[in-house]
This record gives C-alpha cells, structure tokens and sequence, in this order.
C-alpha cells in the first residue's frame, strides 16, 4: 500500500531527511520519500500495518519538526 502526506514548515532539508530515515527504519515501511521541495511524503508499507506506521510517523515528524503541518492526500 502507498499513502501520500503533505507535510508543511519543514526548515530544512537535513530536517526532511532525518524524518525519511526515521519512517524509512518502522516495522512494515517499505520505502519512505520526503521531499523538502514539494512538501510531499510517501510510505510504501505492509496493508496490515499501515494505521500503525501512519501514527509513529506522525510521531516523527511532530518530534523533529513540532510546528509542522501532516495531512493526507
């Protein structure tokens, strides 16, 4: 299953990476891919897992970057 997020007020670009890394390594993620540019996140990962790693990546985002905006789309 993919999933795609925007995810807004990223300050930079180490800040995005960081972020892909972390959702990159959850139980079930297949692939992850944060653009700084776009703004757009997409998680390729395990159907039966999905709901989990949606809300530990949330997590994520909130931890490093706290005044982000994450909504699907």
């Amino acid at each position: 299953m993919k999933k795609k997020f925007k995810v807004t007020d990223i300050d930079c670009a180490s800040c995005a990476a960081k972020i892909e890394d972390q959702i990159g390594k959850l139980d079930g993620v297949e692939k992850s891919n944060l653009s700084f540019m776009t703004q757009k996140l997409i998680i390729k990962g395990d159907d039966d897992k999905m709901d989990k790693i949606i809300e530990e990546a949330k997590k994520i985002v909130f931890k490093i970057e706290p005044d982000a905006g994450f909504e699907e789309i």
